[in-house]
Order: C-alpha cells, then structure tokens, then sequence
C-alpha cells in the first residue's frame, strides 16, 4: 500500500498494474481489499489505483472540520487523480458509487468513464420517490440512534442486514465483527452525506460520459430506484441487471461484476481501441 497527504489525512491506496489509470472506490464499512480480485484481473491491462476512504482500511478518520458532505470524500478522488496526470475511469460500489457520482457531475474532464454498481445516491430520491426515501431513511435515523445511545452492535447489525439480509450480522465470523462495529460512527457519516447531497437528478442529464450502472434484482428498493433513475437520465448509460444478486455483488457475484466492468472498460478504453 501506498500513502498520500490529502487536506491533512494521511490516505492509504493499493496501486498495481501500467496503462490506462482506473480508480477503484468501496462500499462504506468496506476497505479498498474489497477489489482485490477485480484489481489483479485489471492490472493485467490497467493501472488500478483503489485508496482507502476516510475512516476505512488504513486511512485515518475524517478530521471534523465542518458537516461531512460527498465533497470532502471527493478530495481524496481529486488528490488520486491528480497523480495520475491523465483522464481516468472511475469504479465505486455503494458508497463509493455516490463519491463516483459526485466527482463525475462535478470534474467529468477528469474521467474518461464511469461506472456505479448500486450507488447510495439517495440525494436522487427526494423529488422521485419518497417511499424508497422514507425507507433508508429509517436506516439511517436508526444508525444514529444507536451511535448516540452506544448500541454500535446493535447499530451496524441493522445496517448489516439491511444490506445483506436478515439474519447477516448473526452468520458473520465472530472475529469480523469488532472491525465492523468501530466504523459504526463513519456509517453514519456516509448516510450524512448522501442523503444531503444538493444535486438533483436532471442535473445528470448533462453528464455526457460513457456510462455503466449496474444493479441486482434482489438488492433494497432505494437502490435499485435509484439504477433505474440514472438509467434514464443520463445521456451515455449502459444498465446491467444481476439476476438473483443483491447490494453487495461485488462479493457474491464477484465474478459477473468483474465480467461487467472489464467489458465496460475495455469497451471506452483508449488502447484497447486502437
């Protein structure tokens, strides 16, 4: 692993491989290990750049300075890409999809593609469908009280299960689960800033840039609704649907994910064009 300063957090990223840069960003309560597979498989023909986000892996917690927001997530992206010193396809899961979002609506002229398996854009719901609003909603406000009261075991097993399923936290290793339950407060962060995001959905509509959004048939409504939305307002997009796969097919379909990416980079790819 590598490090970077980045506005006074120490950031720690995973860089292998020479070509095209593709910038890999994870799920919250994940870490850049997420993509190890797809990163290896990558590397073959890419440079992988995949950092651990504020208050994961190895990258120390958000410094406090101020309401936490996409933007100050989207430093760490900038600072990466920065590096880079060209155009860069740009991979988030989750969480990291809605960090992907924002730097794609905000800097598209440092991308040269984008792809979002099931990103956490709730900000995209307000004005299009309060039930699925209202829905993770509940997980966050439940998140937030379990924070406030100390019950992080109870916290991040809520959030576990609304994710993975009923009865998730319960299969988990014992020895997994202090890891989880100490980014419970980072958890919250995450809800923080996706649900106020400013952006609207039409503001998307002008993001001229090829496009993968992928979603699982079996993945929570707001997630889902939210693939649906950017598949329709986005002017570049190619959708995907993952037959059986809930939110987190990066691990359990990881295989049919990375299938899907490969294809989607490898078709934009400057090299693999000429």
């Amino acid at each position: 692993m590598s490090s970077l300063d980045v506005a006074g957090t120490r950031v720690e990223y995973l860089e292998q491989g020479q070509g095209e840069p593709v910038v890999l960003l994870h799920s919250s309560a994940s870490s850049s290990a997420q993509w190890r597979t797809l990163a290896g498989r990558l590397s073959e023909r890419y440079r992988v750049i995949a950092p651990d986000l504020h208050g994961y892996g190895s990258t120390s917690n958000w410094p406090g300075r101020g309401g936490f927001r996409l933007e100050h997530e989207a430093e760490i992206v900038y600072a990466l890409l920065g590096r880079a010193g060209v155009r860069a396809h740009l991979v988030g899961h989750s969480f990291g999809g809605a960090v992907a979002l924002h730097v794609a609506r905000t800097r598209p002229d440092l991308l040269a593609s984008l792809a979002v398996i099931e990103p956490v854009a709730f900000h995209l719901l307000r004005g299009d469908d309060r039930e699925a609003l209202a829905e993770i909603e509940e997980v966050a406000s439940a998140v937030r009280a379990a924070l406030a009261s100390g019950d992080y075991f109870g916290g991040i097993a809520r959030f576990v299960d609304y994710w993975s399923g009923p009865g998730a936290w319960e299969t988990m290793p014992q020895e997994k689960r202090p890891g989880f339950t100490a980014r419970l407060g980072k958890v919250a962060l995450d809800f923080e800033a996706t649900l106020n995001e400013p952006a609207e959905l039409a503001e998307f509509g002008a993001m001229a840039l090829p496009t993968l959004v992928v979603q699982g048939t079996c993945s929570p409504r707001p997630t889902r609704r939210i693939c649906e939305l950017l598949g329709h307002v986005l002017p570049d997009a190619h959708t995907a649907t993952l037959e059986g796969a809930g939110h987190m097919s990066p691990l359990t379909h990881r295989d049919a994910v990375s299938a899907l990416v490969i294809a989607h980079l490898d078709s934009v790819s400057v090299t693999m064009s000429t």
